[in-house]
């Protein structure tokens, strides 16, 4: 065949930065007007980049002290208790760790799998157990585990877990939904969405739009 039948896609740029400013700005006009307040923007346009949702990205709910209180645990320096190691892969840590925080998850600890297996449940309930247990305040951050958002929550109403921050994103067809619609019911500081869309990388992209704010305070 030909070579002059061969044509070769050409990207607008190849910079990261500018493709990344471009994609904002695209975002910006196709979402159109909306309530949000400019820094509650800025985690929404991150959502939407990191899923290309903007069904999504109109659901998304603060607490009236969400986006405060996130900022000031990550510059005090409080962990990141994620509910999967995707979650903790995917969050930036050099602007955690600029401010002495880190990321953790239990899912996967022997003790963890162990009392799971003994108990008959989730060792995602285990770890938020676990999580809870080991530190006081800190920023949750869930994007697969609805059964961790209730216990979460759970706690939280018995008074046992007193969180900075929920970030409570779980995606799913059973009870990820119904869980989101429980986190709304709380008075602490949190970061949700509507309906059954959410997943990790929903998670992750909250987490590091608000590390961004948090660095932001500090120049």
């Amino acid at each position: 065949m030909s070579s002059s039948f061969h044509t070769e896609f050409q990207p607008l740029t190849v910079q990261p930065q500018e493709i990344e400013e471009k994609s904002f700005e695209i975002i910006t006009e196709e979402l159109g007007p909306h309530d949000y307040s400019p820094e509650q923007f800025r985690i929404v346009q991150r959502v939407i980049h990191a899923t290309a949702d903007f069904e999504l990205g109109r659901s998304v709910q603060f607490h009236p002290r969400a986006i405060e209180s996130g900022i000031a645990a990550i510059r005090a320096g409080e962990p990141i208790l994620a509910d999967v190691q995707m979650v903790q892969v995917g969050i930036s840590k050099p602007r955690l760790e600029a401010f002495g925080g880190d990321v953790r998850v239990y899912i996967s600890d022997k003790d963890v799998m162990a009392e799971a297996k003994k108990e008959n449940t989730t060792r995602a309930i285990i770890s938020i157990r676990k999580a809870v247990r080991e530190v006081e305040g800190g920023i949750y951050a869930i994007g697969n585990a609805p059964t961790a958002l209730l216990e979460l929550i759970r706690l939280v109403k018995e008074g046992i877990a007193k969180p900075s921050l929920i970030v409570g994103v779980p995606v799913g067809f059973v009870s990820a939904a119904e869980s989101k619609e429980e986190l709304l019911k709380l008075d602490v500081p949190f970061i949700t969405n509507i309906g059954r869309k959410g997943g990790s990388p929903v998670a992750v992209s909250m987490i590091n739009a608000l590390s961004l704010l948090a660095t932001e305070r500090g120049e």
